[in-house]
């Protein structure tokens, strides 16, 4: 029944040395993120709140840049397999071009109309202006992190995935060093409590953009070609349209519509107690789902330049075999995440960020339902990013990926929350309806067989 799954020892090799660097490169932006939480939450409920509040709109940033790091992957892995430089040359500049303009628009908005932007997303005036003053610290940053993103995207496609970990450790220690000297005022500086972790982060996400910088121009495994680079061309500004757009388009969607879920939160009654639960809770998912989206990360890698190699017979099985991994690993790090919100989080890790008995619980039944779907996620997230999107197939991935959030997930979740007056555990269950529905979506597409398709040919 699993024989597809009999893949000799150099594919699992070839997976685990592909997903280790990925794993520890998301590990450590996730652990950044719970750094960031905890630090903010040692002065108080209001600040992580507020916090809380400002990530809302930036998660979708940050899922725009994973986009166009998606999207040129696409293309990348699939040239790669071909060998053909110019062309990465040229898929990177369009990303750098795309990517840079929109993340300068984003912080625009977030540095001119930091109130009214925040306004948007909660309604206790207190939560809002802290936010505000976050959120307008922070607003460029993402214009050096979203350049940076898609050339260590660029070098992942390539099965150089320790990159990304190596310039993520320098943004990791910079961010929690200025994040102890600029929240409470060490060395001399000024203690700036929730701007000065807006602060830091800017410094850090600089950082990491010269470092990017840096490699580009000294590095030796590839080097960019300027003429293509600066002038990629129409022709491959039409196929990048034509195969990333749908992935850009797919990932700021999804972080709408995700973002959506905390802005029903914050427009509940208790919606302090409730974002600041939501702020650490959210913070461990993440780091609970490194390998998952390492695993999706590979196996876009392993399909593309199985596609891109010529080697379209094996492709369905690959598939098959790297969606059972993921499955099973979700399946085993749930089960390991729930016994640690009993033994761990609940009883230690809550009480440290001076949280009220009302938001430690709710913070406890967030994780407990997020851990308990974690296989089912663990599986869409490979089918849809890694094997459907990494196979050419991005008009059926963003289809699954989008359909059961926007028609069935969000509209749950809002009736309940903002229409019934349901409590949050109804609210959190209607949330996590979005990956029961996706699986089922995802498994009859694979089965198709439809998905796998040459993109780097017209």
């Amino acid at each position: 029944m699993f024989s597809y799954m009999r893949r000799g020892k150099a594919f699992y090799k070839d997976v685990v040395t592909l997903a280790i660097p990925i794993i520890l490169q998301n590990l450590i932006t996730n652990s950044l993120g719970l750094l960031d939480t905890f630090m903010v939450g040692l002065l108080g409920e209001a600040p992580m709140a507020a916090v809380t509040l400002a990530n809302i709109p930036i998660f979708v940033i940050q899922l725009m840049i994973f986009g166009f790091q998606s999207g040129a992957s696409v293309l990348i892995s699939q040239f790669y397999g071909k060998g053909d430089n110019d062309s990465i040359s040229r898929v990177i500049g369009i990303g750098m071009y795309i990517s840079g303009g929109l993340t300068f628009l984003f912080g625009c908005v977030m540095y001119f109309f930091p109130v009214w932007f925040m306004g948007l997303f909660g309604n206790e005036p207190a939560v809002v202006a802290l936010a505000a003053q976050y959120a307008k610290m922070v607003a460029f940053s993402f214009l050096f992190d979203g350049l940076a993103q898609v050339y260590i995207g660029a070098h992942r496609s390539m099965a150089n995935p320790q990159l990304g970990l190596y310039i993520l450790a320098v943004a990791m220690v910079s961010n929690t060093f200025l994040n102890w000297v600029f929240i409470f005022g060490h060395l001399g500086a000024p203690a700036m409590g929730v701007e000065g972790a807006a602060l830091a982060t800017l410094i850090s996400r600089f950082l990491e953009f010269l470092f990017a910088v840096g490699h580009a121009c000294l590095g030796r495994q590839f080097r960019i070609r300027p003429g293509f680079f600066f002038r990629p061309g129409g022709e491959m500004l039409a196929r990048y349209v034509r195969y990333a757009t749908p992935v850009v388009i797919n990932e700021t969607l999804w972080g709408l519509g995700t973002a959506l879920y905390p802005t029903i939160m914050g427009h509940m009654a208790g919606s302090q107690a409730i974002l600041a639960a939501f702020g650490i809770s959210g913070n461990i998912e993440r780091v609970s789902t490194v390998l998952v989206f390492a695993v999706g990360g590979t196996s876009a890698i392993i399909v593309g330049r199985e596609i891109g190699a010529g080697r379209r017979d094996t492709v369905y099985e690959v598939g098959q075999a790297l969606d059972l991994l993921a499955f099973l690993s979700g399946l085993l790090v749930g089960g390991v995440f729930i016994v640690l919100t009993f033994v761990l989080f609940s009883p230690v890790l809550y009480p440290m960020f001076h949280l009220s008995a009302e938001a430690s619980s709710i913070a406890t039944m967030m994780s407990l339902v997020t851990f308990s779907v974690l296989s089912l996620r663990s599986f869409n997230t490979t089918n849809t990013v890694g094997v459907l999107r990494g196979g050419g197939d991005v008009r059926a991935a963003s289809a699954i990926d989008l359909s059961p959030l926007w028609f069935v997930s969000l509209p749950a979740a809002a009736l309940a929350g903002l229409v019934f007056h349901q409590s949050i555990l109804v609210v959190y269950l209607c949330i996590s309806l979005e990956n029961v529905v996706k699986f089922f979506l995802g498994v009859a597409r694979l089965r198709s067989g439809d998905w796998i398709r040459d993109v780097t040919v017209d």
